[in-house]
Formats: structure tokens, sequence, C-alpha cells
């Protein structure tokens, strides 16, 4: 059995703010290191992410706001808070471990991970809906110039992934699949980007299944990027479906991973959406998302 890499720093972490995008990855690696789970090796990512490699999707405008502050309305235009260098500094950390987890997984052919949140929603330039860098669309390009003839960004986080729709559209080589169960950030389907609302819980897996069984040629995907957001949980006030339960989550990750196993294709994961509340506390909340990292080990 081959380690599963899953990619995590502090330097993720911006804690003057409340937003589980920017903290909540402290508590599952903090889970993972008090309760192992067996081949799964917590990296240091190389680097943050850069201007140049940021560009590859935004505006070469707003990638120099993101990181430096100079256009205040752009830097601060994900809604999450106002901009700070460290604010920055954690994204391009978030997002570098991003590009990390792709080219490790199309690299040894196996799956990889990070613990990073807050990508689908950001626009080519402008952030939006929490969301700073696409590291998804990012992640997909990079995996082309390193090799990748198709790369499938699967996104199951609770609301739309508009964001990455509208970065990768044209683009040859990466296409998408999108099921979310709240109309935030939907958009209109077309053949490169397959887009689902589902409004009933027992419609949520079968969707899943059938989307993914509806891909054409999976054996000629190199690599799917996986958007594992775990808000579509019933407890989750953020976007969650009543009747989607924590073992229906867990049952969506062995779908999307046996689908991926069994067509031979490396699976690159991050975290995305799950958020505490009344009804979802934190030891739930990591305990969602180590499923998605037990599932791809």
């Amino acid at each position: 059995m081959s380690t599963l890499p899953v990619f995590y720093s502090p330097k993720y972490l911006y804690a003057k703010i409340t937003s589980d995008t920017t903290t909540k990855a402290a508590a599952v690696a903090a889970s993972l290191e008090a309760q192992p789970i067996q081949y799964v090796q917590v990296r240091e990512p190389s680097r943050a992410i850069t201007a140049n490699e940021i560009a590859l999707v935004h505006s070469p405008e707003y990638a120099k706001a993101i990181a430096t502050g100079s256009n205040r309305a752009l830097a601060d235009s994900n809604g999450l808070c106002t901009w700070t260098p460290e604010f920055a500094s954690s994204r391009l950390w978030a997002t570098g471990g991003v590009r990390d987890a792709v080219l490790e997984a199309l690299r040894t052919r196996s799956n990889a991970g990070s613990m990073s949140s807050g990508l689908h929603h950001a626009r080519y330039d402008y952030g939006n809906g929490y969301c700073t860098i696409n590291g998804l669309a990012i992640g997909a390009r990079l995996a082309l110039t390193a090799g990748a003839k198709r790369v499938l960004i699967v996104d199951l986080d609770a609301h739309g992934g508009g964001g990455t729709a509208s970065l990768i559209a044209g683009v040859p080589g990466i296409e998408q699949i999108d099921v979310s169960v709240s109309s935030y950030d939907a958009y209109v389907s077309t053949p490169q980007c397959s887009y689902t609302l589902v409004s009933t819980a027992s419609d949520y897996l079968p969707v899943v299944r059938t989307a993914l069984a509806q891909c054409a040629d999976p054996e000629s995907i190199d690599l799917v990027i996986y958007n594992a957001g775990v808000d579509p949980h019933q407890d989750c006030t953020t976007g969650g479906l009543r009747g989607i339960t924590t073992e229906m989550l867990k049952e969506r990750e062995n779908i999307v991973f046996s689908w991926a196993k069994a067509h031979n294709i490396p699976v690159a994961f991050v975290f995305a959406g799950g958020y505490l509340g009344p009804k979802l506390d934190e030891e739930a909340l990591v305990q969602l998302h180590r499923n998605t990292i037990e599932q791809g080990a």
C-alpha cells in the first residue's frame, strides 16, 4: 500500500477571523497527530503559490492585489475579511498545497491531498464567496503543463463551482463534474462542465454515481482534482441539505475514490466547504474531513 501524502502547514491558518476556511485545517491536523490514519503522511508544502502561477487563471492585476494589497477593493473582494499581509500569506500557502497535491498525484499516479479551502468561487479578476485564489483551476493548468492530457475536476461542495467553470471555459483538456445542493454560484451546463443541483437527499448519491458513470472514456483521464466539500451535511447551516448524513458523505467519498481507482486515475483532493454551527461541532466537522482522507488512503 502506498503512502497518502496530505499537505498542510500552520502557514495555511489565519486565526484573526473565525471563518473555518482559514482555521479548520489546524483541528484536522491535530486529529491526525493524535489519531493517525494508516498510510497517511502529513507533509509541508514546498512553497507558497507565486504571482506567476496565480496569473495562469487570474488577471495580473488581481494576482498582484492578492499578494500585495495594492488594490484594496480587489484584495478584499473574497468576502472573508479585510486584506492583511498575514491573510494573503495564508491563502498563498494553502494554494501552494493544492499545487503540490496535484503535481504529487500526477507524478506518482497515486492519491494526494491538501487541507485547503476557499477555492472554487474565485473569478478571473476578483474573489467571491469566501474564495480568494482558484487553486482548482490553477492546479488543472499546472497538471497540463506537467504533461497531463486530460484533467477532470469533480466538485461536490454544497455550492456550485461557477468560478472554476468560468476559468476553465474553452481550455482544452480540462472539464468539470459539479453536483451541488445549494444554488449559490450555479451555472448552465456545457459539454465541458456538467452542473446538477440536487434538492432531495435521497437523490444525492444516485446523482453523484450517475454523473461519474456518464463521464466519457474515463481511462483517458490523467488526473481527478476533487473539491471534497462536506457542507452538504444536514447539520451544516451554510449549504447543508436535510437528510444528508455523515454516513452518506462517507459513502460519497467511497463512490468517488472507488470510481477513480477502477479507472486507474489518481486523485488530488482538497477539503473545500464545511462549517461549524449550532448543530455541527468541531469533532463532527473533523470527522467528516477525516472520512475523505480515510477513503483516499
